[in-house]
């Protein structure tokens, strides 16, 4: 997961997913509330934590802060100078993942193709909208640490590409590197809030409407395929948080076009190597998960 959210586009929530933990995350982020003050002075700390599975989230923020440290730099380095490889084993690990969440989906219902299409075309205009540019006062602060945190722990959504379109990107990560408390205690206020409200919603709905849901999160993921196609030409750049230019809006192209307009290689077969190997991770992934089950 953390290796998925370091890079811009890609959704942690999607590895999640396909590891089989995605429920038994939302449960246990969805049972961090304010009855956890009454279990704590009646059966003690030993059951509040068994309760709230402590171990499984300390597990999984060790592996996704682990990842952070040693593996950002690593992706970093691809994205600027292996693009291609990189995003076409994303694409080919999201395109699989599709596939395997759509097998719990139970049919092809009319209620089920309808959620689709509206993940399809929420998370499409999502990945092609135009930045935005919200001055970062403490309400916004809040509300993008709300939103961003949501979408982090939907599959095919990022939550850093969300704060890039809210033009909070910038601030954020200034801020943290500024050590600008203030900011930075909003924006996990916002992100605290957000997390716990959402993950009550979205584990009521993969109990009482599975199939629609997930239906939904299939058309998320479709929907933002063209955010991770390995062929594409940058319509326009921000500036990250190290002061380098780096695409915000691309087009997508085919690799023919990718190499006319570009004058680079479009390394069509090693592309397509890394796709099966991201199909590869994902079929290995869900044979553990279901050996463990």
């Amino acid at each position: 997961m953390g290796a998925a959210d370091v890079v811009p586009g890609v959704s942690g929530g999607t590895i999640a997913f396909i590891s089989g933990i995605y429920d038994l995350l939302l449960e246990s982020i969805r049972r961090i509330n304010p009855t956890l003050i009454g279990m704590l002075r009646r059966d003690g700390l030993l059951s509040v934590w068994q309760h709230i599975n402590g171990t499984f989230l300390v597990t999984l923020l060790a592996g996704i802060a682990t990842s952070f440290l040693s593996l950002a730099r690593l992706i970093t380095y691809l994205l600027e100078f292996h693009p291609i490889p990189l995003w076409s084993f994303f694409f080919g690990l999201i395109l699989i993942s599709i596939v395997h969440i759509g097998k719990e989906v139970g049919g092809a219902k009319p209620s089920n193709i309808a959620a689709a299409v509206l993940g399809i075309g929420l998370a499409y205009l999502i990945t092609a909208a135009n930045p935005l540019a919200l001055d970062p006062t403490p309400v916004n602060v809040v509300l993008g640490g709300m939103i961003a945190i949501c979408a982090m722990i939907l599959p095919g959504i990022s939550g850093s590409f969300i704060l890039l379109l809210l033009g909070l990107y910038v601030p954020i990560i200034g801020a943290v590197k500024e050590l600008d408390l203030t900011i930075i205690g909003l924006f996990l206020s916002g992100a605290v809030l957000g997390l716990l409200s959402f993950s009550h919603v979205l584990s009521y709905l993969l109990k009482h409407f599975r199939g629609v849901t997930l239906s939904f999160l299939c058309g998320l993921m479709i929907g933002t395929l063209n955010k991770v196609w390995p062929w594409k030409q940058v319509l326009t750049t921000r500036i990250n948080s190290s002061g380098q230019q780096v695409p915000l809006t691309e087009q997508a192209l085919s690799p023919w076009q990718f190499a006319e307009i570009t004058g680079q290689q479009p390394q069509i077969l090693l592309a397509l190597a890394c796709m099966v190997f991201g199909f590869g991770l994902v079929w290995a992934l869900e044979r553990y998960a279901a050996n463990n089950q």
